[in-house]
């Protein structure tokens, strides 16, 4: 099980810059939820727990290990980070085979084999149609690829951004309930970037809200979800529409 936490992290791009001063801790085993408006930050503050995105100021903890510093490959290999990006999250002239095999590069053949074997089980709709090439299949499929090979390793922690665009509703719930099932399953902690935030929180236990590089809420899913301003903000909606929404299931 693996606890994330960052400490006064401030990022960018350049001389832009898009974190400030942002210190969050995510509960290992927990399913969070980031939410907040477009251009807050959300997208990089997974980018930089990837190691894809760099810190200028501030650290990167994965279970009291400093990463701050690290590879984008040692926090895969070494750290069981898994990162599934918006776009570009497959091999698109590959097939779903060749996506998977490449997922696994870092493990032995058997092992290797054996892991294609449960995601396809997983995703049936991939074993279905293992060896047509990904950028034939559709968007719901494609997105069902990534969260495969980023599987592909048994990571410890999967960082999702927004996984659920271009999806079907059918899609969407099935999405998350595949979720949910990895974490009670394998412990995995979870952290997404959602823009479907109603249905992200209610299978979180944690939720923050972003807002211009700074956090603002941090707290339960239950409690992000349940505040009115931020219901009415950020979530489209009043308090009493996210209770309907939910229906009896939380």
């Amino acid at each position: 099980m693996t606890t994330i936490t960052l400490s006064h992290v401030t990022a960018g791009y350049g001389k832009a810059i898009v974190l400030h001063d942002v210190s969050l801790r995510v509960p290992s085993a927990s399913i969070t939820t980031i939410i907040g408006p477009n251009g807050s930050g959300k997208s990089t503050l997974l980018k930089v727990v990837a190691g894809t995105a760099r810190c200028s100021a501030g650290s990167v903890r994965v279970d009291g290990a400093d990463l701050t510093t690290a590879s984008e490959r040692s926090r895969i290999t070494e750290h069981g980070i898994a990162y599934v990006p918006q776009l570009s999250n497959v091999f698109a002239p590959l097939t779903i085979l060749e996506n998977l095999e490449i997922g696994g590069a870092t493990l032995s053949r058997r092992i290797r084999r054996q892991r294609i074997s449960e995601m396809l089980e997983i995703y049936p709709d991939l074993a279905d149609r293992a060896r047509a090439r990904a950028d034939s299949l559709s968007g719901g499929q494609r997105q069902m690829l990534a969260m495969a090979r980023a599987l592909m390793p048994a990571p410890r922690v999967l960082l999702l951004d927004e996984p659920s665009a271009g999806l079907s509703p059918k899609l969407l719930d099935d999405l998350f309930r595949s979720v949910r099932e990895l974490r009670d399953r394998r412990q995995v902690t979870v952290v997404l970037v959602e823009q479907n935030a109603h249905a992200a929180l209610r299978i979180s236990d944690h939720g923050i809200v972003l807002v211009s590089g700074e956090v603002v809420r941090d707290a339960t899913a239950h409690e992000v979800a349940h505040d009115p301003a931020i219901a009415e903000l950020y979530l489209g909606t009043g308090a009493n529409d996210v209770a309907e929404a939910e229906g009896p299931t939380r």
